[in-house]
């Protein structure tokens, strides 16, 4: 992504804000439509009614119905998914240069003008009750599921943003319709495509049918951080052959210049704890400090092991070495040249540049400043990343799947 990026352009069709990239080297067209809001939508009551909404809308609409629909898309080639966030909820559209309009159509379709049979609601329903209850057999998104309620207690990143069990079954069909006749505003969208498509086309399609949508009073802010609070544990009992932990410190928000330094810290700390933890003592074949890309960015830690009390003296004491030792210059410029390669292999795709290109906007407040993501990465100094390891990574809020017995939950207070 060049500095000057002329092959990106943004304006507004009827009340709807729309970024293009240009791309000529490929025949796929990304369009990811932003629903913005995420978890802070449907609160906590009706989590998950967005992305059922949407995923309804694959059951048929007022000019396709559910057969129709199949068979368009499946001799079309194209793709179009919704993936769910706790700052918005993604409709996609994957087609082909060639198909474009014609999958732009059912696209514009199923968002504006959904059926929402009653009956195909309620199929739909089922399989997503099952999908929360298949939560539960993997233990690491049972994990992430308890870190997030943890760490953002009342936050809108403690609401899980495909719901729970209760919320889903709280959800009545009437919720949906009124959602949709509601909530589908101009106001409350961001259109991103990355293609060979050019800006007089796109205009015209969108201004034909998403352009004619309301425009409603929906102005977008990135969440509030959480407030400070104190270390804390949750414990879920399993007999599992090892021990899984996830625990996250709360951050600054994306928009501030912490954050970039935030993020090498916390892969200074995922390579200090490969190196003691899995490759000098062999506690742990998965382990890292992760970094979360929200409005609120987050860091973490993150292990596997069957001994956790030795594991997390590890991890607190390679903590405190960031907060009290400096990362040398030369260490550091190795971080950023490996950013910078995964920068580039992140944004091979047209869809990678589409989200990286949105995230810009939302969270930095400019599509353009996407563009200076190396200049914004070089500026940091060792200082910097000492400094928000001390600022940030503290009171430790760990979720904890396993055997309770081999947890010192006194330990995570030392973080």
């Amino acid at each position: 992504m060049a500095p000057n990026d002329t092959n990106t352009v943004s304006f507004d069709v009827n009340g709807l804000p729309v970024i293009l990239r240009r791309v000529t080297s490929n025949e796929v067209v990304a369009a990811n439509l932003y629903l913005l809001g995420g978890t802070r939508q449907a609160g906590a009551e009706q989590a998950g009614l967005e992305p059922f909404l949407l995923d309804a809308t694959e059951r048929g609409t007022q000019k396709y119905s559910r057969d129709v629909l199949a068979e368009k898309m499946a001799r079309l080639g194209s793709l179009i998914g919704v993936d769910a966030d706790h700052d918005w909820t993604t409709f996609a559209m994957r087609s082909t240069t060639a198909t474009f309009d014609s999958t732009w159509a059912i696209f514009a379709d199923r968002l504006m003008r959904p059926t929402l049979d009653s009956g195909e609601v309620e199929l739909l329903r089922g399989r997503l009750l099952s999908g929360v209850r298949q939560r539960r057999d993997s233990p690491d998104a049972q994990l992430e599921y308890l870190a997030d309620s943890l760490a953002f207690d009342g936050h809108p990143y403690g609401i899980a943003p495909r719901g729970t069990e209760a919320s889903l079954r709280r959800i009545a069909l009437a919720d949906l319709r009124k959602y949709q006749r509601e909530q589908m505003v101009t106001s409350r969208m961001l259109l991103v495509v990355v293609g060979d498509v050019d800006r007089a086309k796109l205009e015209r399609v969108v201004a034909a049918t998403l352009g004619t949508l309301p425009k409603g009073s929906y102005a977008w802010q990135p969440p509030a951080p959480p407030p400070a609070r104190p270390s804390a544990v949750a414990v879920e009992r399993r007999d599992l052959p090892t021990n899984y932990l996830l625990g996250y410190f709360p951050g600054p928000a994306a928009s501030s210049p912490d954050y970039y330094p935030l993020r090498i810290a916390t892969a200074v700390l995922s390579g200090r704890f490969f190196a003691e933890i899995r490759s000098k003592r062999n506690l742990s074949y998965a382990v890292h400090a992760p970094f979360v890309d929200r409005a609120v960015a987050t860091g973490g830690v993150y292990v596997t092991t069957v001994d956790p009390r030795t594991t997390l003296a590890l991890m607190r004491e390679e903590l405190r070495n960031l907060q009290e030792g400096w990362i040398t210059p030369r260490g550091l410029d190795q971080l950023r040249q490996q950013f910078i390669t995964e920068y580039f292999l992140d944004n091979e795709t047209n869809a990678d540049q589409a989200n990286f290109l949105a995230r810009a906007q939302l969270y930095r407040g400019d599509w353009k400043r996407a563009a200076r993501f190396v200049e914004e990465l070089r500026a940091v100094t060792p200082d910097d990343v000492r400094r928000v390891a001390r600022q940030y990574l503290h009171d430790l809020r760990l979720a904890y799947i396993g055997n309770p017995a081999r947890l010192d939950e006194s330990m995570v207070k030392g973080f």
